[in-house]
């Protein structure tokens, strides 16, 4: 079985008018098994992202439980003193999750 390298997986985000990330909605490592859907707020997910927690870009696979199709890693950067969540190798100077479906 393959060790599992990520703490959460990012399935959807939604975003405020002014293009700043609102939440996501992720499953969460919670030991060997991930948590059912919940949402994080933008705060909630840098915090999490500043502890050195990995999420990825990702969809769970339909009758397997806990596996995922992981896609990209999600980073967080620093523009201009503001934190920055980006998907990949994006340099992006507001939140950018490309491969995410948007709700």
């Amino acid at each position: 079985m393959a060790k599992i390298n990520y703490d959460g997986v990012i399935e959807t985000a939604h975003f405020k008018p002014d293009g700043q990330l609102d939440w996501v909605r992720v499953y969460v490592r919670r030991g060997p098994i991930f948590s059912d859907r919940i949402l994080l707020n933008r705060q909630a997910l840098i915090e999490q992202l500043k502890a050195g927690k990995r999420y990825w870009v990702g969809e769970r696979i339909i009758h397997m439980g806990g596996k995922f199709k992981v896609t990209q890693p999600v980073h967080l950067l620093q523009r201009a003193g503001n934190p920055v969540i980006v998907v990949g190798d994006a340099h992006a100077a507001m939140d950018e999750l490309p491969g995410v479906p948007i709700i």
